[in-house]
């Protein structure tokens, strides 16, 4: 299928990070702590620009935070392309979760982090980045992107939080019901946007991790 034509469909490359450092392991990092790739997601992120490497891409698109721009590094680099940085595509701010483990957060706060997706669509994490807030940056994101390139292929670096967003508001599910996909380091999900069809959004891939 030829691109630029009114039939093709605005193709979305959503790209999780990789894996990153491990003393950050199960951490909630969110926004506020500007973590770097472990030595593995280092490896996820040149899997991920050979996976790419054979695919037209118009544009990049990426969170400004260390652990994406080293994760798009590579795919960057070989194509001689520039991302956009956009300041609403940062992960979310989990407020007082911030720095502490998954299991942590149950001893503390008396909540089971397995539920974040829950909690953070009630507004359950105190100090944390409001869901109206949330929506209303990555839905902006999403448009400024979608209205930039009809009918291209457009790669979007960012944050398994910020996928599972986007998912969300293109779908017009709630957010809880993003607990269902699961967003791996280092993946790549697909989604095609074709505003004239019924279906307007379609997932062509969920969750695929190159070989790395």
């Amino acid at each position: 299928m030829k691109l630029h034509l009114p039939n093709h469909p605005t193709q979305l490359y959503l790209i999780r990070h990789g894996e990153v450092e491990e003393r950050y392991h199960k951490v909630f990092g969110g926004s506020r702590i500007d973590m770097g790739l472990s030595p593995l997601g280092q490896r996820h992120a040149e899997a991920v620009g050979q996976w790419l490497k054979d695919t037209p891409l118009d544009a990049i698109y990426a969170s400004p935070m260390q652990r994406v721009r080293q994760t798009l590094a590579p795919t960057a680099t070989m194509r001689g392309m520039e991302p956009t940085f956009l300041d609403g595509l940062r992960e979310v701010d989990f407020g007082d979760w911030t720095g502490h483990r998954w299991d942590q957060v149950q001893s503390i706060f008396g909540v089971s982090a397995f539920d974040w997706l829950e909690i953070i669509e009630n507004d359950g994490i105190p100090a944390g980045e409001p869901v109206s807030q949330i929506k209303s940056r990555v839905g902006e994101c999403t448009a400024q992107i979608l209205a930039a390139h009809p009918h291209q292929r457009v790669a979007v670096f960012c944050h398994g939080g910020i996928i599972r967003v986007m998912l969300a508001l293109m779908l017009d599910m709630p957010l809880m019901r993003m607990a269902h996909f699961n967003i791996e380091y280092g993946s790549i999900s697909v989604v095609e946007v074709q505003p004239e069809k019924k279906h307007a959004v379609e997932i062509e891939l969920l969750n695929f991790q190159p070989p790395h």
